[in-house]
């Protein structure tokens, strides 16, 4: 029983880690949004998502806005990725409603993957990945609430109906998806 609750907590830690590391990479009201549009910003997740799962992290970061870029070296951001990359491994991924008001955009997603170390278990976070548009070209902004209160700000109707929602992590046990706290949260 002691053992089991040890390794419990030991994953709960590691898990809560790579969670956050993975969810700053990787968080239409009543305007008419194009289809291209809503599947220019489902290519750039689906885009970022293969990246990571192929741990071509120097083109993720290139994917972030430049305000993150702007606090996060390159070097940094990939050695972030790289110390976490042997404890997951990424699926798959499910991109559902996707909605654009102008130069910010929200893709509800799913992604499941496996805990490696220190021992396995399958896992799935459910987030709201934002991005913005900035020079044309969409960036995913999610986990840099700075950058995306300062969209959401810049169109409160937007931010009405879609705010910002903590990413919700899951692990799979007998057969079942049973929500997972990070330690300190609840």
């Amino acid at each position: 029983m002691m053992i089991t609750q040890t390794r419990n907590k030991l994953l709960r830690l590691r898990t809560g880690r790579v969670v956050l590391l993975l969810t700053v990479v990787l968080f239409p009201a009543g305007m008419p949004v194009r289809a291209s549009e809503e599947g220019d910003v489902r290519g750039v997740v689906q885009q970022v998502f293969q990246q990571l799962q192929s741990r071509d992290y120097g083109s993720v970061y290139d994917t972030l806005p430049s305000a993150t870029r702007s606090r996060t070296s390159r070097n940094r951001f990939i050695n972030a990725l790289k110390r976490a990359q042997d404890r997951y491994a990424l699926d798959r991924i499910n991109i559902g409603a996707v909605r654009v008001s102008g130069n910010i955009a929200v893709a509800d997603t799913e992604l499941y993957g496996r805990l490696t170390q220190p021992f396995q278990a399958e896992g799935k976070i459910v987030v709201q990945q934002y991005l913005v548009r900035e020079e044309g070209k969409w960036r995913v902004a999610t986990g840099d609430n700075g950058t995306i209160q300062q969209f959401l700000k810049s169109n409160p109707t937007f931010a009405r109906k879609f705010p910002i929602r903590q990413p919700r992590i899951f692990v799979k046990q007998d057969g079942k998806w049973i929500p997972f706290n990070l330690p300190g949260k609840k």
